[in-house]
């Protein structure tokens, strides 16, 4: 489906979102991040039913060309991060300071993470310590078992506390059901997911991933195709010496905070690029957290990846 023509896939996309919205009477919303890809849905969507609500969830941690660029949209509800609080049994706003500091950093991956806050949590007799030893598992992950051992908290908490808690009330509260700008080509979680799942659950959890099969590739290249505006953080798109549509910017947004990956990128990462970019909020989240920043800076340090 990756290899199909551009045309086949919006073809293809449109009859998955005009399924998915009449499954559910029209009770459906965009999940909208302000990316390029939640973008590139957006307008997919709007085409076909332009008073499609979009829900968007500041966390505090999106570039601020992505709030002002989610601030030009029509129809746009916001979000903010929340947590269950067991002892009043109702939800809580968080931050993604009060997150870490209560569950720990994101580092390296969710799954990665994940193991390493279950071997902290149950000890080295869980299923989880068994990853780092290479007994368990598809993928060899024991040379970040050094991290079990760091001097710092860490867990996939993060992702599920800023994003998935808001939206989740959400969905509950509006009784609408997500469309999502995911793609399988862009993690090996999320193509596992696709090929269980498809790009209309209807059942278990229940979300539309009507672009699944695309790639970057054919984002960039349906923004161009129709002169779609998109967050100034990205730059301009241009074409390589190879004909590869590319960004001059950033090529993925995201949380500006998260580490997740970041020890796989060539310099200047991400962190380098923010020194320069957005020197204000890059001081923020290296400095130490005595100091009264975020502590990336040592996070960083600690795993080897260079951020001056």
């Amino acid at each position: 489906m990756q290899g199909w023509s551009f045309e086949r896939k919006i073809q293809v996309t449109q009859l998955r979102i005009l399924e998915w919205y009449e499954k559910w009477g029209g009770k459906v919303y965009i999940s909208f991040s302000g990316g390029k890809d939640s973008t590139v849905l957006l307008d997919l969507a709007r085409r076909m039913y332009p008073d499609v609500p979009a829900v968007f969830c500041d966390t505090g941690l999106e570039y601020p060309e992505i709030r002002e660029f989610v601030k030009s949209k029509d129809n746009v509800e916001w979000l903010r991060p929340m947590r269950y609080n067991k002892s009043t049994k109702s939800w809580e706003p968080t931050n993604f300071k009060e997150v870490i500091k209560t569950e720990g950093y994101p580092l390296i991956s969710k799954e990665v993470s994940r193991h390493i806050h279950d071997v902290r949590k149950l000890g080295n007799d869980c299923f989880a310590a068994k990853m780092f030893t290479g007994e368990r598992g598809q993928y060899d992950i024991s040379k970040y078992k050094f991290l079990i051992s760091a001097p710092f908290d860490i867990s996939n908490k993060c992702c599920t506390i800023m994003k998935k808690n808001p939206f989740h009330v959400y969905e509950k509260e509006s009784d609408r059901k997500p469309i999502i700008a995911t793609m399988a080509s862009e993690s090996r979680q999320r193509r596992t997911q696709w090929l269980r799942d498809g790009c209309n659950s209807f059942d278990g959890k229940i979300s539309s991933k009507p672009i699944s099969f695309w790639t970057d590739q054919d984002v960039l290249r349906y923004i161009k195709t129709f002169n779609i505006k998109y967050a100034t953080v990205y730059g301009d798109i241009v074409e390589d010496e190879r004909g590869r549509l590319l960004t001059t910017g950033e090529n993925r947004t995201g949380c500006m905070f998260c580490m997740y990956g970041c020890h796989l990128e060539k310099e200047p990462n991400k962190f380098q690029r923010m020194k320069i970019s957005h020197p204000k909020q890059y001081d923020y989240c290296i400095r130490s957290v005595d100091d009264n920043g975020l502590g990336l800076g040592e996070i960083l340090d600690y795993i080897g990846v260079p951020y001056k």
